[in-house]
């Protein structure tokens, strides 16, 4: 699984690519008709140094951006070129006349602009490439004496996850494979988000994944499979996202005993309760549940208070 808005931010880039690919193309292929269209057909070295150089540079940029799964380096490339090309582009407007001088002038324009983007793009990459690295990945499996396809339903209703799910405060499907999450986070605050099915096989596999622009982007899988000796049905949950508080974020987490690794295994082991016996059995000695935020906020030696007990 991928961060999601990842693929997104990878559509500009390729497009950059191709047009690399493009502009490299005609710079080796046809230097002379390139150099006439630009303005700098009275160049000698336009059309035997500057435009082949430039032409071998795109072609370089177009094939790491077309190739590469994470372009930001490539984007940043393109950047530098563009800026070599206006340089050079800028030191023959100083000598151009006339109609040479316009035609510059106007490439001059269509680079900038083609600059513009490309800045844009490496911004954009270099998001994602931030996304990728403070991205968490987290997963666990429990063994539930159920069969698969009642587990399947029971998870398939995402509104039902609620019932086990400690952060998890409300899912609203909304229709169409759409649901809208909110979630309990660190410091009392409260993150809400949209999400979107991408795979649903019946009994066997649910995928998901926040849509564009959520805060914190998100993906979850869970696969349901048969466990040895018909003892039921095993459930491995897989979920990747990336907190915007980064490293600080997890390490704070950590404090508060809320490790991810830890939350999947929490929630999966109150999900066998509920599937087994119909809610999450809490003991007499640890009425808020059994994470670490609960045990410490149940005092020791005394009975739950009225109330408490659920």
């Amino acid at each position: 699984m991928e961060i999601p808005d990842e693929n997104g931010r990878r559509l500009l880039p390729r497009s950059l690519g191709l047009l690399s690919l493009g502009l490299g193309v005609a710079a080796i292929g046809a230097p002379s008709r390139l150099s006439r269209l630009i303005g700098m057909d009275d160049s000698v070295a336009a059309r035997t140094v500057v435009l082949p150089a430039v032409g071998a540079h795109e072609l370089l940029s177009a094939v790491g951006l077309l190739a590469s799964r994470h372009p930001s380096g490539w984007v940043w490339t393109r950047v530098a070129g563009d800026a070599m090309d206006l340089a050079a582009l800028a030191r023959a407007l100083r000598d151009g006349r006339g109609q040479r001088r316009q035609r510059i002038g106007a490439t001059m324009a269509v680079v900038a602009g083609i600059t513009a983007i490309d800045v844009l793009a490496g911004v954009l990459s270099s998001r994602a490439a931030g996304a990728r690295r403070r991205a968490v990945r987290a997963s666990a499996t429990v063994t539930i004496n159920r069969p698969a396809d009642e587990v399947y339903r029971f998870w398939r209703d995402f509104e039902n996850l609620p019932r086990f799910m400690y952060h998890l405060e409300s899912v609203r499907s909304d229709g169409d494979g759409r649901s809208h999450w909110a979630v309990k986070a660190p410091g009392g605050r409260r993150v809400e988000w949209d999400a979107e099915i991408l795979e649903d096989h019946l009994s066997e596999m649910i995928t998901w994944r926040s849509v564009r622009g959520a805060r914190v982007p998100n993906a979850g899988r869970v696969r349901f499979a048969r466990a040895a000796g018909g003892r039921g049905t095993e459930v491995r949950v897989e979920l990747v996202y990336a907190p915007p508080g980064g490293a600080v974020g997890r390490v704070i987490a950590k404090l508060f005993g809320e490790e991810p690794e830890q939350q999947i295994r929490d929630d999966l082991r109150r999900f066998k309760q509920v599937m087994e016996t119909g809610e999450v059995v809490r003991s007499d000695g640890s009425p808020e549940g059994i994470s670490t935020r609960g045990q410490v906020l149940q005092k020791p030696a005394r009975p739950p208070a009225a109330g408490q007990l659920r």
